[in-house]
């Protein structure tokens, strides 16, 4: 992560920012009021639409002046007497707090923040890891302070561990710098704030420029040289590519493009290898295993003689891949658990930076820019080839939770918000990663993997069809919680998240009862009425009857609205559900 400032909360701040953006004016103060024999449906004046009404412009440029003369006149009056009377009454001070000082001003709010006049040339540093909540509070505390830093997470950057362990003696974080000095870690900071010689200190330790030897940000290129194994078997490859008559033919009634046959491989296998046809035949066999290349109709591995297949970079689907970059990731597949344990590193570094603290609101615009998101594309081209098969049902079911939450934010930032019908078929239906050899998009993942392959909401057909090898990878029973794991980056969903192997299911209950106990269901005591969420609607296969979804729900709630839906479901009377429009708008 490079250079970091404060970040604006992204409610009322945001709104009146855009407000002023528009030229509107600032939602704390009164709206103009219409000039005498000058009427308005809703109240409200617009000066764009001043042609259309029959008025006196004169008249009305003339009240305009006058009303601003007056209004500026009072301000400046009024700080000209606050300026000569630093010690007035107390009593017409609202708030002063952090440098904000708060007043009335003829029955207005008026809000001026004051400068800090310390003028900092160096460079505040700090290490850092995900998920850990120290680091956490040294961010908060620096956004509070207003001061610019540079992070840099050992989880996002792991060549950069080793410069953490010269400096510091030890690789625990965080670790503070100021220029090249260390200053320390979490208890360092409170310690000097509540002495109250933060100030002091830091003005002192960043009067001068930044030295050479300081921590350096991360860099582009610099920091991410990790050293990658070509696959043992890309020799041949390289060589079937090259020998190989591929073109397209006819099979089925079908046009297939660039294919080749299987006597045709093991024929150019036993020219090159110099090998008998059984041991080419079994090194077609692993080339296949290693997702080199696909039977044209996944009917299967590699078979000698009229069989036919493609490389696959050739895959029609190639093209719609997001994680796709113009090549296939030749080099030695990682483990799948090693690439899911980086994307989640990765990913909670970027929510931490540039998401609320609530997990609400996600600044996408923020992340598009980062070194972090770069390294995620980059990081995403290592699941051409993996071998999804060899994770363990925990660590599959995090994994795809944590890949579908991570491909959401790519999505969002590569075609935007879904907001018509037609938008989100696109995005949860076309947005692919080619992954293990085969497409993935967002409903393949969700319904597919996650869901056993049960039929998406409003669709007469399953993700997957029968005898499809990515059917190898479902989840071998359905569990409801998966739906609030799953971030479609609206505002109705359930907030990002990303989960650990060793504890999926104790983190998936947590995000429930976050989900449950916020505005995903409401009880509503004297109409009898629960009001839930439109998921459990939509997938209401997967919790059972309305009885059912109750008493299930009950887990999941604070002990007031357990006890208004206990009474419910206890004095034996009707109990209505209705359930929650569904906000698509971005959660930005």
């Amino acid at each position: 992560m490079t250079d970091k400032s404060s970040h604006d909360s992204l409610g009322s701040n945001k709104m009146s920012d855009d407000a002023a953006m528009l030229g509107q004016p600032h939602f704390q103060l009164p709206r103009p009021e219409a000039p005498p024999g000058l009427s308005s449906s809703n109240g409200d004046v617009s000066l764009l639409r001043s042609q259309s009404l029959s008025v006196d412009m004169p008249a009305i440029g003339k009240f305009i002046r006058e009303r601003s003369g007056s209004f500026s006149a009072a301000i400046v009056k009024r700080l000209s007497s606050l300026k000569e009377n630093n010690n007035a009454d107390a009593s017409k001070t609202t708030a002063k707090s952090a440098g904000v000082t708060e007043f009335d001003l003829s029955g207005m709010k008026v809000i001026v923040k004051l400068k800090n006049n310390v003028e900092l040339k160096g460079r505040i540093s700090f290490f850092s890891r995900s998920n850990c909540r120290d680091c956490t509070a040294v961010r908060k505390f620096f956004r509070e302070k207003g001061l610019k830093y540079v992070e840099i997470n050992v989880d996002v950057y792991p060549q950069r561990e080793k410069e953490l362990v010269e400096r510091t003696g030890s690789s625990s974080v965080p670790q503070v710098f100021f220029n090249e000095k260390l200053f320390g870690g979490l208890v360092a900071l409170n310690s000097l704030r509540n002495s109250g010689g933060f100030d002091r200190r830091l003005k002192e330790m960043l009067g001068s420029k930044c030295p050479d030897d300081a921590p350096t940000p991360p860099v582009y290129g610099f920091d991410d040289t990790e050293e990658e194994w070509m696959d043992e078997m890309l020799g041949i490859v390289r060589v079937l590519r090259q020998k190989l008559p591929i073109q397209d033919r006819l099979m089925k009634m079908k046009m297939v493009k660039n294919c080749f046959s299987g006597s045709e491989t093991v024929e150019v296998l036993i020219h090159h290898l110099d090998c008998g046809r059984r041991k080419a035949v079994d090194i077609g066999r692993q080339l296949a295993r290693r997702h080199f290349i696909n039977h044209v109709f996944g009917e299967n591995d590699f078979e000698d003689g009229n069989h036919f297949y493609r490389f696959l970079e050739h895959e029609p689907f190639i093209p719609k891949c997001f994680n796709f970059r113009g090549s296939i990731n030749d080099s030695e597949p990682k483990p799948a658990a090693m690439i899911g344990q980086r994307i989640t590193k990765i990913m909670s570094a970027i929510l931490e930076s540039y998401a609320s603290d609530d997990g609400h609101h996600v600044d996408y615009v923020g992340i598009s820019k980062s070194e972090e998101f770069r390294r995620y594309v980059n990081l995403a081209q290592e699941l051409h080839r993996v071998d999804l098969l060899a994770l363990s049902e925990n660590e599959k079911l995090a994994f795809f939770l944590n890949l579908y939450n991570a491909m959401v934010i790519h999505a969002v930032i590569r075609i935007g918000c879904p907001e018509s019908v037609i938008d989100r078929r696109f995005f949860f239906s076309d947005f692919q990663y080619v992954i293990g050899g085969y497409p993935y998009s967002l409903n393949t993942i969700n319904h597919g993997i996650l869901r056993n392959n049960r039929r998406p909401p409003y669709s007469l057909v399953k993700s997957l069809s029968s005898g499809d090898k990515r059917l190898e990878l479902s989840l071998a029973k359905v569990n409801p919680l998966v739906h609030f794991g799953v971030c479609n980056g609206t505002r109705s969903s359930p907030t990002v998240r990303f989960f650990s192997p060793q504890g999926v299911e104790a983190e998936l209950r947590c995000a429930a009862r976050e989900f449950f106990q916020g505005a995903g269901m409401e009880v509503d005591l004297e109409k009898r009425t629960v009001h839930l969420t439109r998921i459990i609607k939509w997938l209401n296969v997967d919790f059972g009857n309305d009885k059912e979804i109750l008493k299930w729900i009950l887990n999941y709630l604070d002990a007031t609205k357990a006890g208004l839906l206990t009474h419910l479901l206890g004095d034996g009377g009707p109990i209505n559900i209705v359930y929650q429009d569904y906000n698509w708008s971005l959660n930005s």
